[in-house]
């Protein structure tokens, strides 16, 4: 049986070769004699294989069937601890009964006799490699070319195909190699000195929020930050916050792209000129506004945003390999500093998964999503939603690490969760000291990786989308005593409707093109 499938692979192998050579005059890329040099050294050198780990070498990389076959043997053989030579290996194919398949004793003993040293085995194992990607490149751009030519084909899922063929390939083939540790150093000490001569504290992207940023120095490059509540709680409000003031920062604006897994591109700029212009967020969408009201729309809301370097994209069910290559567009061509994502639960894994168990869905995701955010030196937020477990709780409904929904992974793989709590969401009125509790909005940092914990109290006006932070009566001090300052320069003071302060930030930038997935809406 092994051996009529090992000859049906070999006419459809041949089949292939004859078809490149006809459309291209060329045979694939390969390397037969250094594929054979590669399985002689690992039966030559105990070491040999160890050595392989760094080149990523896996057994359809190589060309040869048979080659294939022996290289999985000798990984099932390592991964048992069973010693790699001439003769374990041939008992091993025995026990397989793939020995005569790939050409019996004889061939594997031939294979050592090609090694004249085996101190260049990941030398050739990286060319072998690289015959594969090239090989694959060939493969995938076929497929391409092909479904190109249908016309029944949407082009832009197209695109997010062939970008995610060429990612898998990337992440599944190409891997980072150590590090010398003398190189790390002097990186991090360039980034301590630049630390200590910066005028001010924030090191990643801006809050907007002053004692949140004192919690964490900004957004930090490379973090997932997961921001959970319960529905109707306002994380969507408090996302778009976070990215309006990046986006309009009056000394450095960042660029954002916003994912939207849940509400339309229209509803959220809907908000986004709710907070701006200070006019509730009923008139705006139903468009009952008086005559001031629609001056005031366009000069604290519309002029302000129209060239604000922030990205929406509205996909439903984005899955992640789509969510990848689309953050991976905008940072490579807008510059982009900041991706927020609304919400996790939403999104979903590869269309293989359908049908699997959605904690191990969501744990691939949650993965993902930290390795993006290495990938790309971007924070990632990622808002989340909460279990039913707050809500049965009889003691405080504060939420908790164990509360986040349908997997622990989210908590393990996140540098920073933050859980927003609202007494006023459950109907307590009045605290403990008899004050109200409207718009009372605190900010819990529950994991910090690489900071301190604690909790952030801010005021809300969800009627107009809009959070700003505490201020005691009469002394204008932030929540937690001491002499808090904003970090960077003093903004604009306003006045607020009901009369506290409030930060007017507008800063002119250069307006990007909206493309690929990123529509400008009209406002």
């Amino acid at each position: 049986m092994e051996l009529t499938n090992f000859n049906k692979d070999k006419k459809r192998r041949k089949s292939s070769i004859d078809l490149s050579t006809m459309v291209y005059g060329k045979v694939p890329p390969q390397a037969r004699e250094l594929e054979e040099a590669v399985l002689g050294a690992i039966m030559l050198e105990k070491s040999a294989f160890d050595s392989l780990v760094d080149t990523n070498l896996k057994p359809e990389c190589f060309y040869v069937e048979a080659h294939q076959t022996i290289f999985k043997a000798m990984q099932d053989m390592q991964q048992r601890g069973i010693p790699i030579d001439i003769l374990t290996v041939v008992e091993e194919l025995k026990r397989k009964e793939q020995l005569d398949a790939v050409g019996g004793p004889y061939y594997v003993t031939k294979l050592t006799n090609t090694v004249v040293s085996t101190a260049h085995i990941d030398a050739h194992a990286r060319i072998i490699l690289q015959k594969f990607i090239q090989r694959e490149l060939i493969r995938i751009s076929g497929e391409i070319i092909g479904d190109a030519y249908e016309d029944s084909t949407d082009v832009f899922d197209l695109l997010d195909d062939s970008e995610t063929k060429m990612f898998n390939i990337t992440n599944n083939y190409l891997k980072k190699n150590f590090e010398d540790i003398g190189n790390v150093l002097a990186k991090t000490i360039n980034r301590i000195d630049d630390l200590r001569t910066r005028t001010e504290d924030i090191s990643g992207v801006p809050s907007g929020f002053a004692h949140l940023d004192r919690i964490t120095y900004g957004w930090q490059p490379t973090d997932l930050i997961i921001l959970a509540a319960r529905p109707a709680v306002g994380k969507t409000a408090f996302a778009l916050n976070l990215a309006r003031n990046a986006a309009l920062h009056p000394t450095k604006p960042i660029g954002v792209g916003f994912f939207s897994l849940e509400m339309s591109a229209g509803q959220l700029v809907q908000r986004i000129l709710s907070a701006e212009s200070e006019i509730h967020l009923e008139k705006i969408s139903r468009g009952k506004l008086e005559e001031y009201e629609y001056q005031q729309l366009h000069a604290k809301g519309i002029k302000r945003l129209e060239t604000a370097p922030l990205y929406i994209d509205d996909t439903a069910a984005l899955n992640i390999f789509e969510f990848r290559a689309k953050a991976r567009r905008l940072v490579n061509k807008h510059n982009v500093g900041l991706i927020i994502i609304d919400y996790l639960q939403l999104m979903t894994g590869s269309d293989n998964n359908k049908g699997g168990n959605r904690e191990q869905e969501i744990s691939t995701i949650s993965r993902n999503l930290k390795a993006l955010a290495k990938e790309l030196s971007v924070p990632i937020i990622a808002l989340s939603q909460l279990s039913r477990a707050v809500e049965t709780r009889k003691e405080s409904k504060m939420p908790q690490l164990s509360d986040l929904r349908e997997s622990g992974a989210i908590e393990q793989d996140a540098d920073m969760v933050m859980f927003i709590y609202r007494p006023e969401y459950y109907e307590i009125g009045a605290n403990e000291m008899g004050e109200s509790t409207k718009g009372e909005t605190h900010i819990r940092v529950a994991k910090h990786r690489n900071g301190s914990l604690d909790t952030v109290k801010l005021r809300a006006e969800l009627s107009i989308q809009k959070f700003h932070d505490w201020e005691d009566e009469g002394t204008g001090n932030m929540m937690g005593g001491g002499n808090w300052k904003p970090v960077g320069p003093a903004p604009t003071a306003g006045t607020s409707p009901e009369g506290g302060k409030f930060f007017v930030q507008s800063s002119k930038m250069n307006s990007g093109s909206f493309d690929e997935g990123f529509e400008e809406q009209p406002f």
